[in-house]
């Protein structure tokens, strides 16, 4: 009997973020109302990836190597989740020169280590060190610090997590703070699924000359006032620049592929580490009629379609 009912509390525990109400109102609506937020349990673990020294990277014109290693994070992540047949479902967040993520403890060592495999993949193929830590949320709870998530359903597309607190930010501060390079076995054979990983879009730019894309970046340090500025924020942008889809700069119209053989190969090093000709000419080929695929057939029009409705513009981390 014990047994069973410490079988059960495990389960509940790993399917917390699973279980977690969708709510399908407006962004500002959903901070008003704070009992909408559930505390993270105190056993799940934050884990963060890092590109070290981004900003020299960026300087150094590897912009795309370093927004291509973040996401690589999560695919790699989210391709072993499945991998596992696991219905676990994690929140995560992009954040350009890494990604977080919050995970239940059943989990944690099996994502540090292919994580750990990730990083060495992209010291050998992009030369970029990608850091890897982790930490128990109820060290955040330890150090007086809160982190509580919702759940927001922009469309029947796209749902994201809402976090309110700033355990993230201390958690981040925390890992970044203790962290330990170790030397990397660039021997070390390695297997990755980096499935559904692309990077053949050309940039988005504004519709005019006189349009311009924005990025807000807005803190609000004491916890307590977080709901209540963020809230007043949000409907203010809402008023100035309209609705959430009125305002996303990524439309049907403005995605373009970008079939380039330089972009490709950046694409097959970054997923199998090595030049494959077939790969390099059959992705280039594919790509290219992609261009005509998209214009001309219904089935293209809805791919392009669903990409702007996944296209996440707003995030609360």
């Amino acid at each position: 009997m014990f047994t069973l009912a410490l079988k059960f509390l495990v389960e509940d525990y790993s399917n917390f973020y699973k279980n977690i109400t969708r709510h399908v109102i407006p962004l500002r609506e959903l901070l008003k109302d704070e009992s909408l937020f559930k505390e993270v349990p105190e056993t799940w673990h934050i884990v963060i990836t890092d590109v070290e020294n981004s900003s020299n990277a960026v300087a150094d014109e590897k912009h795309n190597d370093v927004n291509l290693t973040a996401t690589g994070s999560i695919i790699t992540v989210l391709n072993e989740l499945q991998k596992l047949n696991s219905k676990i479902k994690i929140p995560y967040f992009f954040g350009g020169d890494g990604a977080t993520f919050i995970i239940p403890s059943s989990i944690k060592d099996r994502i540090l280590s292919i994580l750990e495999d990730y990083s060495l993949h992209i010291k050998k193929t992009l030369q970029l060190n990608l850091r890897v830590g982790s930490l128990e949320v109820s060290e955040i709870y330890k150090n007086n610090y809160s982190l509580r998530i919702s759940k927001l359903r922009h469309n029947p597309l796209l749902t994201t997590p809402v976090i309110l607190g700033n355990g993230l930010k201390f958690a981040e501060s925390k890992i970044k703070s203790e962290y330990k390079n170790s030397a990397k076995d660039l021997d070390k054979i390695i297997e990755l699924n980096l499935k559904g990983m692309e990077c053949r879009w050309d940039e988005v730019y504004p519709s005019d000359n006189q349009k311009k894309v924005a990025c807000v970046l807005i803190n609000a340090i004491k916890e307590e006032n977080q709901s209540k500025i963020f809230s007043e924020i949000m409907n203010e942008v809402d008023v100035i620049f309209g609705s959430l889809n009125e305002r996303n700069p990524i439309t049907t119209r403005r995605l373009k592929l970008l079939p380039t053989l330089e972009k490709i190969r950046k694409e097959m090093y970054t997923r199998i580490g090595v030049f494959k000709r077939n790969y390099l000419i059959n992705n280039w080929l594919i790509t290219l009629f992609g261009v005509y695929y998209f214009k001309l057939f219904k089935a293209g029009k809805l791919y392009l379609y669903r990409v702007t409705q996944l296209s996440d513009t707003i995030m609360l981390d």
